[in-house]
C-alpha cells in the first residue's frame, strides 16, 4: 500500500504542470496574435506616413511648375497678344466654312480739291511766316468755315490775318486790338456776348469768327470791298487805301495756290 501511494505521487504532478500551461496557451497565443497585429500597423501606419510625404512633396514640385509656368505666360503675352486677339475669329473658321474673299491692295481715302486747297494754303503760309503748320491749318480750317458761314472769301479772310498779325493768336496792338484779325473789343461787344465776353478773343476760333463778321458787315454796308478793309483797319479816310492794297496783295498770292489745287493731279 505505501509502494503504491508513492508511485502516484509523482505522476500527478506532470499532469498539473502540463494542465497549467495548457490553461495558458490561449493567453500566450493571444498575446502573440496582439503583438503580430501591433507590428502590422505601424508598418501599415510607416506605409501611410512615406505616401503623404511623397504626395506633398509632388505637390509642392506641381504648385511650383504651374507657378513658372504663369510666369513665363505673363513675360510672353505682350509677343502674343495679336494672336489671342485673333482667338475667336480662329474658332470662328473651326465652325464655320470660311468665306471667300477678294484679295486687293487697300487704297487710301482721295483727297478732296478743298482739302487739297487748304493743305496747300497751310503748307505755304507756315513757311512764309514761320509758324507750326498745325497751327496754321487750325487757323486756315477755322477761315473756311467763318467764310462759309458768313459769305466772305476764306483767303481774304487769311490775308487779313497775315497783315493784321502775321497770324500771331496772342497779337494786341497798343489801342486794344486783340488777336488773329486784331478785333476791337470795346465796338464789338454784342457780337462777344455769344462767345463769352472779350476774353474770348484770345481764342482763334472766336476771333475768326467774329473778325470775319464784322468784315461782312462792311461789305454790305458800303458794297465795296477795298472800302469794307480801309473802314475794318480804321483807315477809311487814308486816300492811298495802303491797307486794303496789302490785304489784296497777300491774297493774291494765296490765290494763285488755290489755283494751283484745283488743277488735276497726277497719279
Amino acid at each position: 500500500m505505501p509502494n503504491i501511494m508513492a508511485s502516484a505521487a509523482p505522476q500527478q504532478a506532470p499532469d498539473s504542470r502540463a494542465a497549467a500551461l495548457n490553461h495558458l496557451a490561449p493567453v500566450v497565443d493571444l498575446l502573440a496574435r496582439s503583438l503580430k497585429s501591433e507590428q502590422a500597423g505601424a508598418r501599415r501606419w510607416l506605409l501611410v506616413a512615406t505616401l503623404v510625404r511623397r504626395a506633398y512633396a509632388g505637390a509642392k514640385t506641381l504648385l511650383a511648375l504651374i507657378g513658372a509656368v504663369a510666369i513665363g505666360g505673363l513675360l510672353l503675352l505682350p509677343f502674343h497678344l495679336d494672336g489671342m486677339q485673333r482667338l475667336p475669329a480662329l474658332a470662328a473658321e473651326a465652325f464655320f466654312e470660311p468665306a471667300t474673299t477678294v484679295a486687293g491692295p487697300i487704297q487710301a481715302r482721295a483727297e478732296t480739291p478743298v482739302e487739297r486747297e487748304q493743305r496747300t494754303v497751310t503748307e505755304f503760309i507756315a513757311k512764309r511766316y514761320r509758324v507750326s503748320e498745325g497751327a496754321v491749318a487750325g487757323y486756315v480750317a477755322a477761315a473756311y468755315r467763318a467764310g462759309e458761314q458768313h459769305s466772305v472769301d476764306p483767303l481774304l479772310i487769311l490775308a487779313v490775318m497775315a497783315v493784321e498779325s502775321r497770324y500771331n493768336p496772342v497779337a494786341e496792338s497798343i489801342v486794344g486790338a486783340k488777336g488773329l484779325m486784331q478785333v476791337m473789343p470795346k465796338y464789338h461787344l454784342d457780337k462777344l456776348m455769344d462767345h463769352g465776353g472779350e476774353h474770348a478773343l484770345l481764342e482763334p476760333e472766336v476771333n475768326i469768327q467774329v473778325g470775319t463778321q464784322i468784315l461782312r458787315e462792311y461789305q454790305r454796308r458800303f458794297r465795296d470791298t477795298e472800302t469794307a478793309l480801309q473802314v475794318y483797319a480804321g483807315a477809311f479816310d487814308e486816300p492811298s487805301s495802303q491797307y486794303a492794297n496789302k490785304v489784296f496783295a497777300e491774297r493774291a498770292r494765296l490765290e494763285v495756290l488755290r489755283q494751283k489745287a484745283k488743277k488735276p493731279q497726277s497719279v
